[in-house]
């Protein structure tokens, strides 16, 4: 008799353990699709810049291809979930939540295999768009106040539990939308604030914010929507809402090794409205697309070579798929060395010649006569002006991450071209280009410039000394 009421025992304790281990949620495998979704009538626009990160409401969600019954909500437990990264060996999720609806908005991670999540971030800032890094840490977007950037979204990176923030963007724009390339730099949507300033762009950079660049960018008036995907074979797709109609919105590929030369347009031909997509191979994407019936943003099939939308994948009355990510092992990218030297406060920009231009704008600036100085632009003010040499170089030491802009003048003080998109220099990094707004695949001259055998000048000029680590050049 004792002997059957252990065995009982013993038997309750195993049902018991595995209702528990039920409760806490069943594991995500590999092959598995994460949804992330939103409920109400929302249009593609709406998900350009801040505005598109927060929803109220939404929630990430899971399904296997295939088999609808398999459908069941990850973020049951939150207000509202969004904007997950999975993890580079497919085991852990980051994602943007707020744990009740008077939370701010901040970065979470998730572990797949049993669904538990724990809080990374506990800013009183709402943060957004985690990514992971190949050194372990992660990068996010979080919302800065202050004088320099006055509101904007910027990058910082931290250790997984938190713990050694680090901000590496500096300038007044919304940095959201980031993944890391094969490579290991990080590619982002940004948005200037100012907007005679600038526009709306995708920038590469390097994750501890040096070599910031200009990757790509859309058409006149449009607005970058969406979150950016590498595939296979080398290529950067994303959607675009064009022309400021938010029911116009398509989905644009570009190639990695000639990002502003190899535009392509996917879906011009096809009247549905392309909120985002999911590269599964070189032959099938996913992309999240307006229903004709249900009017809510539904996963669909998309053939890229013969740009045709297929069969739905997944479609919920309720809820719009704003984005969808397939559960597996990526491989991770590289790990890029850093030059950023903290005991460092200036950095070095070296110019080749402010007068070499793109050749597709050496008309629209010739008539303005041959630049002979920079000046070099704040925020809210000028650092100074500066001349250039006779070969047209320049060479400057800028406070580090401090953001800044560059145009140049003529002999009589007037502008010729610029500004420039905005910049900073990290703390003892090293940066060189040919001219001004020259094309990326340029290669410079092979010659020593003369800005290079003089001392360069210091930016902001008012400055005329500062006391830093010596670093010796090789």
């Amino acid at each position: 008799m004792i002997g059957r009421i252990v065995v009982n025992l013993k038997t309750f304790a195993l049902c018991l353990a595995c209702l528990l281990i039920s409760c806490e949620g069943r594991p995500v495998k590999n092959g598995m699709l994460i949804l992330s979704e939103t409920p109400g009538n929302i249009k593609s626009d709406l998900l350009s810049g801040p505005s598109g990160r927060y929803f109220p409401g939404a929630r990430i969600s899971v399904i296997r291809p295939g088999k609808p019954d398999s459908h069941f909500i990850l973020t049951e437990d939150f207000y509202s979930a969004c904007q997950p990264a999975i993890s580079f060996d497919g085991a852990r999720m980051l994602f943007t939540a707020q744990k009740r609806e008077e939370d701010t908005w901040q970065i979470w991670e998730m572990e797949l295999d049993n669904i538990r999540s724990r809080k990374i971030t506990s800013f009183s800032e709402n943060c957004s768009d985690p990514a992971y890094l190949p050194d372990g840490r992660l990068v996010f977007s979080k919302l800065t106040i202050n004088d320099t950037v006055k509101s904007a979204h910027c990058l910082f990176s931290c250790n997984p539990d938190g713990s050694d923030l680090r901000q590496i963007t500096f300038s007044p724009v919304n940095y959201l939308s980031t993944i890391v390339l094969k490579d290991g730099r990080l590619l982002t949507f940004s948005w200037p604030l100012l907007n005679d300033r600038g526009e709306p762009m995708l920038t590469v950079m390097r994750p501890d914010g040096t070599k910031a660049d200009k990757f790509c960018g859309g058409t006149g008036g449009s607005s970058l929507i969406g979150s950016l995907h590498e595939t296979p074979d080398g290529k950067i797709v994303f959607t675009e809402s064009t022309g400021g109609d938010p029911s116009v919105a398509d989905l644009i590929s570009v190639n990695y090794n000639r990002p502003l030369h190899t535009r392509i347009n996917l879906t011009s031909q096809i009247k549905e409205e392309i909120a985002a997509v999911l590269p599964l191979s070189l032959n099938k994407f996913l992309i999240s697309c307006r229903g004709s019936d249900s009017g809510k943003l539904e996963l669909r099939e998309f053939d890229p070579e013969n740009k045709t939308i297929g069969q739905v994948i997944w479609s919920d009355p309720d809820y719009n798929i704003l984005e969808a990510f397939i559960v597996r092992s990526t491989g991770r990218p590289k790990k890029l060395p850093s030059e950023v030297d903290l005991e460092v406060k200036t950095g070095l920009l070296l110019c080749q010649d402010i007068n070499f231009l793109n050749q597709e704008l050496t008309g629209k600036f010739s008539i303005a006569g041959k630049a002979s100085r920079i000046e070099v632009l704040g925020v809210d003010t000028t650092y100074g002006i500066v001349q250039v040499e006779e070969d047209g170089s320049f060479q400057l030491k800028v406070m580090a991450d401090t953001p800044f802009q560059i145009r140049t003048l003529d002999k009589d003080g007037n502008v010729v071209n610029g500004p420039c998109s905005w910049l900073w220099m990290r703390p003892n990094e090293r940066r060189g280009c040919i001219g001004c707004h020259e094309d990326p695949e340029m290669v410079p001259d092979n010659i020593v410039s003369l800005a290079i055998r003089k001392s360069p000048v210091m930016i902001p000029v008012h400055i005329t000394e500062v006391k830093e680590k010596i670093i010796e050049l090789e």
